[in-house]
């Protein structure tokens, strides 16, 4: 008598898998250490979720033969979650060695309470957005189109070899230019200053970055970062002439001193205005928010009751007794971090900066959540000066203290946004909630020594600092706010006019216009013109030869161009030590 046929095979489906963990951590550390330097050049963080994806289609099922949808998700989860400490750690870290370097009482501070604080901020941003996700994702039905952007990457994998080379050609081309147009070697320019041809001066700058890192950004966000542009337009196409026509900039006295009128023009009001408008953008999305963050608690005490009843099949969403457990231990270790980071501080300032620290990161890691799943901007740097500022005042000046809670905050709120971008992704591609969890809880420890040694090492490299190619413009702007409140000279009639104007923008449809503009006004103006160019080509692109060719053929390419700037310039520094 012949066998029974073989039934359908029973073998798990392949999720979270040790191949798609480590592969993860690899690439998040990779793109952790060169994003580092793509923030403190640029002064805004980019995602890379989209270079995992394709690199992870590209191993796992090109390499080990064996990947699927899902586990390249994980993949690329695990790679964005580890790359979330770079912008979270560049915007504020940096602050302090630019202070340290003047102010020998700041000098020798330990890097080790602020990877503890950096850790508490990964583990305290996923926990506190977990519990949201029925609640914006399934009930509310954000966008996030970041999101949205990397299901439809991972839902073609036959094109993933494809996307890996197209990667390849652009990280190659950036790679070539960032190589030659290194400062020792300048063979090829990193900037083109038409002014000359026009004889404008510098308070109108016509410079344009050349940065393929730049570029590819403006090409992935494409008409979503016209605002930013609108910014940098306004700042030094608009105020800037009006303001030195109508006598606002003091005359030097001396002929040829342009360039001292345009400095005391961007220290004295530009950065000012931008600052508060960032800050008004920022405040203005809480209020915005508050009816979503009623509606979001309402939902959360219904998912609760709903786990607590459910009995039958297996769980779909990490348990409260784990995020419980979880908030209750990085608060503890956010508590430590204070203790350690100076002999100043009280036990009672300790207990101040990890529970204001944490009710703070919680807030504003709803709203940036929100903002991103609506429009995929994120108004993480105005809740990090938020943070710091207020810290700065709770701890009687403590800056050592503010500035490491404002890394715990600033990583923390960039992880809310991020694991909530991926669970949307994971929505659309048939995802476990519950392995995604697990998995960017599991790894979120790793970008926090990988980011601030980054730091580290740039700051031993030559050009670190405002007016360099490592401007630190995020840092530099924190430093100044501090600065400006320690000496008791802030502008506060710009920071009032920045923040009514950034509130009025914010409350445009379109969440985070205040945001973007406000940030553009304190960036170099080379750098958001460059980023302008690659979104007007992405918008004519677009119109050209279609959304989907933008998806198959225009993203990996200009994700290549990040990667391959990345890489090299932290190469560079690294052959430089």
């Amino acid at each position: 008598m012949p066998p029974p046929p073989a039934g359908p095979s029973q073998a798990p489906y392949r999720e979270f898998t040790l191949a798609a963990l480590i592969l993860g951590v690899i690439l998040g550390a990779a793109m952790t250490a060169a994003f580092v330097y793509i923030s403190l050049k640029l002064g805004f963080g980019l995602s890379g979720s989209s270079v995992a994806a394709i690199v992870g289609f590209a191993v796992l099922r090109g390499v080990l033969r064996r990947g699927t949808i899902v586990e390249n998700n994980i993949n690329q989860t695990v790679a964005s979650g580890v790359n979330t400490a770079s912008s979270g750690v560049a915007f504020t870290l940096p602050a302090l060695f630019l202070m340290a370097a003047n102010d020998p009482e700041l000098a020798g501070f330990s890097a080790a309470p602020f990877v503890l604080a950096a850790t508490a901020g990964s583990f305290l941003g996923i926990i506190v957005i977990l519990p949201l996700r029925k609640q914006m994702i399934e009930f509310e039905r954000l966008r996030f189109p970041s999101g949205i952007a990397v299901a439809s990457l991972l839902r073609s994998p036959g094109a993933g070899v494809r996307q890996a080379k197209l990667l390849a050609v652009g990280l190659v081309i950036a790679a070539l230019h960032t190589f030659m147009a290194d400062a020792e070697r300048g063979w090829l320019p990193d900037e083109v200053d038409f002014g000359g041809l026009f004889d404008a001066p510098p308070w109108f700058p016509l410079a344009i970055s050349i940065s393929f890192a730049n570029f590819g950004a403006g090409l992935l966000s494409g008409r979503g970062g016209l605002p930013f542009v609108a910014g940098g337009v306004l700042a030094w196409w608009i105020i800037s002439p009006f303001a030195m026509t109508s006598g606002w900039v003091p005359d030097p006295g001396a002929p040829g001193q342009e360039g001292w009128q345009t400095g005391y023009l961007f220290f004295n009001l530009l950065r000012p205005v931008g600052i508060g408008l960032l800050i008004g953008g920022a405040l203005m999305g809480v209020i915005v928010a508050l009816p979503a963050i009623k509606s979001a608690i309402k939902g959360l005490s219904a998912t609760v009751q709903a786990r607590g009843a459910a009995t039958v099949g297996p769980a779909q969403e990490l348990g409260t007794r784990v995020m419980t457990v979880g908030l209750g231990a990085a608060v503890l270790v956010l508590f430590g971090a204070a203790m350690i980071a100076t002999d100043q501080i009280t036990v009672m300032e300790a207990v101040w900066i990890a529970v204001v620290g944490t009710i703070w990161l919680a807030l504003a890691g709803l709203v940036v959540a929100q903002a991103t799943g609506l429009t995929d901007i994120s108004p993480l740097s105005g809740m990090a000066l938020i943070a710091v500022t207020l810290m700065y005042f709770l701890t009687q000046g403590n800056i050592v203290a503010s500035i490491m809670l404002g890394v715990a905050v600033c990583i923390g709120i960039g992880q809310c946004a991020d694991m909530m971008t991926d669970l949307k992704t994971g929505h659309l591609v048939g995802s476990t909630p519950r392995k995604q969890q697990l998995a960017q809880l599991t790894v979120a420890w790793v970008g926090a020594p990988v980011a601030i040694g980054a730091v580290y090492l740039f700051w031993e490299s030559p050009g670190f600092g405002p007016g360099t190619q490592l401007g630190a413009p995020q840092a530099a702007t924190l430093q100044a706010i501090i600065e400006g409140v320690s000496a008791g000279n802030v502008p506060l009639d710009k920071y009032a006019a920045g923040i009514g104007l950034g509130s009025a923008l914010g409350l445009f449809p379109i969440g985070g216009v205040g945001v973007l503009v406000g940030l553009a006004m304190y960036l170099p103006f080379s750098i958001t013109l460059g980023y302008g160019v690659g979104c007007l080509t992405s918008m004519g692109l677009q119109r050209w030869l279609g959304r989907a060719w933008i998806g198959s053929t225009l993203v990996p390419i200009s994700a290549g161009f990040i990667v391959g700037e990345a890489l090299v310039s932290l190469a560079n520094a690294l052959s430089k030590l």
